[in-house]
């Protein structure tokens, strides 16, 4: 956002939540997962062990649960960012994001780039 500044182009961010896409899918997730665990080497699989695995995995279906399924929340953000006469610089989609980001939207603008 800031590199553009100087050629003159206004950047929104959009910070999204935990949403149900391709991307957090649990399969998809589980298989590249364990495709890299295969490949570790046997020594690093042996310090992380096996409880770390099943934890993870764990820990990934349970966040499936959580994800929002409700994509609107953040084609409204784009659509306000791309129409709007004024769009803001960020905009936090989900309550997971509104959790993160509403604390650091409440800095100015320039201190929240540095953090």
């Amino acid at each position: 956002r800031l590199e553009m500044h100087n050629f003159g182009v206004k950047v929104s961010v959009i910070e999204p939540g935990y949403f149900n896409t391709m991307i957090t899918n649990t399969e998809n997730l589980e298989n590249n997962f364990l495709s890299t665990w295969e490949k570790v080497p046997e020594e690093t699989k042996a310090s992380y062990g096996e409880n770390y695995l099943r934890g993870f995995l764990l820990t990934l279906r349970k966040m499936q649960k959580k994800c929002n399924s409700n994509l609107t929340l953040v084609t409204d953000c784009m659509e306000h960012a791309l129409t709007s006469r004024f769009p803001r610089i960020r905009y936090s989609a989900g309550w997971d994001a509104k959790l993160f980001f509403i604390p650091l939207s409440y800095l100015p603008s320039a201190l929240t780039d540095v953090v």
